[in-house]
């Protein structure tokens, strides 16, 4: 909760008031293991996520008419030091790490991992002039796991 949903809410409650007087762009990142989709032994983690998607929303609703936009972005499953981890503990209780990467990579009907730089590819649209009519949204960006 600190880390996900409280550390977000403090730093947005300090950036506001200052935004106020010129707008621009706020971009949370949420996850698609949230309210958007239930994915098992995350319980914690997507109820935190959800809450940055619904603070997300408020945040949009509510400063709308001084220029402030915020979105956030919902990835799946995308390769990373986190995601690496995650494999290695799952590894080290199931003893093989081909089958704990297959079923990773399995859930996804794209048939591959995101990547950061198509996440930061995103996160550059929004933050840019090209992005400024996107306000509110929830933009999944999953290899289709979601669908």
């Amino acid at each position: 909760m600190a880390i996900t949903l409280t550390s977000a809410y403090n730093v947005l409650g300090q950036a506001i008031p200052k935004m106020k007087a010129r707008g621009g762009s706020i971009i949370t990142i949420g996850s698609v293991a949230s309210a958007i989709r239930g994915f098992p032994k995350r319980a914690a983690y997507g109820a935190t996520k959800g809450g940055v998607l619904g603070l997300t929303k408020a945040i949009a609703a509510d400063y709308i008419k001084e220029g402030i936009r915020a979105n956030s972005i919902c990835p799946g499953t995308v390769q990373s030091p986190s995601l690496d981890q995650r494999i290695a503990e799952l590894t080290a209780t199931m003893g093989d790490a081909k089958a704990v990467r297959k079923f990773f990579i399995d859930r996804q009907p794209s048939g591959r991992f995101g990547t950061a730089q198509e996440v930061a590819a995103l996160c550059a649209l929004l933050a840019s002039d090209e992005g400024a009519f996107i306000n509110g949204q929830l933009i999944n960006i999953d290899g289709g796991i979601t669908i």
